[in-house]
């Protein structure tokens, strides 16, 4: 048995004699990983080999550390090239998935809870143009009591589903938007009677008729290229892109100019109490239900059709609650700061708020951190929140 020493030389030095000794042919051999050859006997299957005996997919004379290092860059690259497509040109799993969100809903420092909060992943299957699953969020804010709020979250989406059908989506927005509100106002009026909330209402009229009741209405529907939001009160729709807040709905207030003209044009006032109010009583202009208010007080929608962006970070909707104390850019900065894990998350016995509920924690932080905020700013109100988070690479 001869020991051979196999380094990178030409042949013309192969009869040289082999570097025994010296410090550098020994690094050169371990470098070559050196082996032992049988003079005259093949080696046999298990000659005790430093080097990994290959496998069949590593056999390509192409193959090399360096092409593996490569193919994992590569691999990556792919994966990035595909998120930045999702954002223009969504897969199908793309289209079908619901964003991941949040919410949190508490009394604070009211009386009674008149909020209500609704969201429903999927809520409507789209069939034409581009087949796509539709989501839907909504936060009410109910006054008087609360059982016109809980009407809206039980029936709205409903509602909304059949009047999309199987239509052009993104046509009919306005009209199917409309047609819903309409039809969720005249559901909660009905002959005056509360058919479903009787045995928890906690109505303080206590009686048949309960015409004094009403709720404010935000909702949104993500689709794979669009947010559409219908809002109808002061409850409000934030969109932050880029860091930056983008409203998406316009508070109906008594004294908003356009608001005020069209009661004035209706035969009805805004009085000044503790605020601008439709004939000194509600604080806005626009609610579903408060019948004994109408037609001064309307259920029709503003509706608002925003393209997504790759640039969108989340979406916002609130009670005025929230809006009351907390300004929009505040809002997406707190946001934001979830979404990164930046935020500090307070013990959940603070300010007796629980811990938010939904798909996903950082979601939930983001609407409980708005929550204790707008109480820790002495909101009298109920506090809504919902934040979906918009990013397509998460």
């Amino acid at each position: 048995m001869a020991e051979i020493c196999c380094g990178v030389v030409s042949e013309s030095e192969t009869t040289a004699p082999c570097e025994t000794s010296s410090r550098a042919a020994r690094r050169r051999r371990w470098e070559i990983r050196r082996f032992k050859l049988y003079a005259g006997v093949a080696p046999p299957p298990d000659s005790g080999s430093c080097k990994r005996r290959k496998t069949k997919a590593s056999t390509s004379p192409s193959s090399s550390p360096r092409d593996c290092e490569n193919a994992s860059e590569n691999s990556s690259e792919e994966e990035l090239k595909q998120q930045a497509k999702d954002r223009v040109d969504p897969t199908p799993a793309a289209l079908d998935r619901c964003p991941k969100f949040g919410m949190t809903s508490v009394c604070g420092r009211r009386r009674d809870m008149e909020d209500a909060v609704s969201i429903h992943p999927s809520f409507f299957r789209r069939e034409l143009q581009s087949p796509a699953n539709l989501h839907f969020f909504g936060v009410y804010d109910g006054h008087g009591c609360s059982h016109v709020a809980m009407s809206c979250k039980d029936k709205l989406h409903g509602m909304l589903a059949e009047e999309l059908g199987n239509g052009d989506a993104s046509k009919e927005w306005n009209d199917a938007m409309g047609r819903s509100f309409l039809r969720m106002d005249k559901e909660v009026a009905g002959d005056g009677r509360i058919p479903t909330m009787a045995a928890n209402c906690r109505c303080e009229l206590q009686t048949p008729q309960c015409d004094a009741v009403g709720s404010t209405a935000v909702v949104a529907v993500v689709t794979p290229e669009e947010i559409v939001v219908a809002n109808c009160g002061d409850s409000r729709a934030v969109l932050c892109r880029k860091g930056k807040p983008v409203p998406l709905s316009s508070d109906h207030k008594p004294d908003r100019p356009d608001e005020l003209m069209r009661i004035q044009a209706a035969g009805g006032r805004v009085i000044y109490w503790d605020g601008p109010r439709v004939l000194g009583v509600l604080a806005m202009s626009r609610a579903i239900g408060d019948n004994y208010l109408k037609p001064f007080v309307s259920s029709e929608p503003e509706v608002t059709v925003t393209p997504r962006s790759p640039d969108d970070d989340c979406l916002i909707l609130a009670s005025d609650g929230l809006w009351d104390v907390v300004s929009n850019a505040t809002a997406c900065a707190i946001v934001r700061m979830c979404l990164r894990g930046d935020a500090p998350i307070p013990p959940e016995h603070d300010a007796g708020v629980a811990r938010g509920e939904g798909s996903d924690k950082a979601c939930s932080d983001a609407a409980m951190l708005l929550t204790r905020l707008a109480l820790a700013r002495q909101s009298a109100d109920n506090v809504s929140v919902v934040v979906v988070d918009l990013r397509s690479d998460t």
